[in-house]
């Protein structure tokens, strides 16, 4: 259900919408647009009585939502939304008309590696800064990451160049030193269905970054994204990071129609991680240039300075001078598109 409340409605005509949702039983979502809030309502198993909400004042109609996805749906919300991430040089935003970039590299092997990386990726103007703590790997015997340690390098990441650090919680454990440490939590694909884990990330303060599963289906994919909305945080965007298919010549398949069909039907915004999506270098920078003549509002790439040493994934990260020709290229598409690099 989704109660859509008139353009002059105060602030408190929609407090008290919220509150006779929750004397109900049920669970409030005021999200405000461009022109007028819309409050959506979760926790109701079967039909709402709407002429309890629709008589009272400021409100303009109540609208069933038929989507099992209700939070992250086009009929809550129609105007994309735009994520707000904190750096120390102010903020990023990302969705919209605007398009973010994410470099660094799979995992943090070594505080003087980040180092060296992020003082080759600051010239390049990219603000975000990508880098694993904690790795959740196929095999036990792979580098499993630094953990905490990982989590105070990127700290001083940030506070030498100003970056806004996205890195990756795989428990409840680790979420809690990702938020303390970390600007974006990310959730990675194999968590994308822990909904435990989505569960606390919804009551998380920090913007969130959802990677799809492996072989998940769009609909499992928003429908992960609905359990961190469901709890309360509504700073969440998507990445597509490549699915599990029959090709044998990619490490995933990026499925880049994805792009098209999630801006459809939700207002999140959805990154692209080619990295993870081809598994190859030489696929990274032609698939990033695709992903954002498609439309993707991000990209996350894996960069390195030195790929063959690399702990984690160096087969796929691309060399600091590849990503900076990148970025050029992606400053030129995205002017084509109508997007603004930030």
């Amino acid at each position: 259900m989704l109660v859509v409340m008139h353009s002059h409605a105060t602030a408190e005509q929609v407090r008290a919408v919220c509150e006779r949702i929750e004397s109900l039983g049920l669970k409030s979502h005021p999200i405000p647009g461009a022109a007028r809030t819309a409050i959506g309502i979760t926790g109701n198993d079967g039909a709402v009585d709407l002429a309890i909400l629709e008589s009272l004042p400021g409100v303009a109609e109540c609208i069933p939502v038929s989507k099992p996805y209700k939070l992250v749906s086009r009929d809550v919300k129609e105007e994309d939304s735009v994520i707000r991430i904190p750096t120390p040089l102010g903020d990023v935003l990302v969705g919209g008309k605007h398009l973010a970039l994410v470099a660094g590299p799979c995992a943090v092997e070594s505080e003087a590696q980040c180092m060296a990386v992020a003082e080759q990726l600051k010239p390049t103007g990219v603000r975000l800064f990508r880098g694993g703590a904690y790795k959740p790997r196929t095999s036990p015997y792979s580098f499993q990451g630094l953990g905490e340690a990982g989590l105070k390098i990127l700290a001083k990441i940030r506070d030498e160049f100003g970056f806004g650090i996205i890195t990756e919680a795989i428990d409840h454990e680790s979420l809690d030193l990702v938020e303390k440490y970390g600007d974006v939590i990310q959730i990675g694909a194999r968590n994308m269905q822990n909904f435990s884990l989505l569960k606390r990330a919804g009551r998380a303060k920090k913007p969130v970054l959802l990677k799809r599963g492996m072989s998940a289906t769009l609909d499992e994919f928003l429908m992960a994204a609905e359990y961190i909305l469901s709890e309360g945080n509504y700073n969440v965007m998507l990445c597509e990071r490549g699915v599990r298919t029959f090709s044998d010549f990619s490490r995933n398949t990026l499925d880049l129609a994805v792009v098209p069909a999630v801006k459809k039907r939700s207002h999140l915004p959805i990154f692209v991680d080619p990295s993870h999506g081809t598994g190859k270098r030489h696929k990274v920078l032609p698939l990033s240039r695709a992903a954002v003549a498609v439309g993707a509002d991000g990209l996350l790439v894996e960069v390195h300075h030195q790929p063959e040493k690399a702990l984690s994934d160096g087969i796929q990260s691309i060399l600091p001078e590849e990503f900076a020709a990148l970025c050029i290229e992606i400053r030129q598409i995205a002017a084509v598109v109508h997007r603004e690099v930030n």
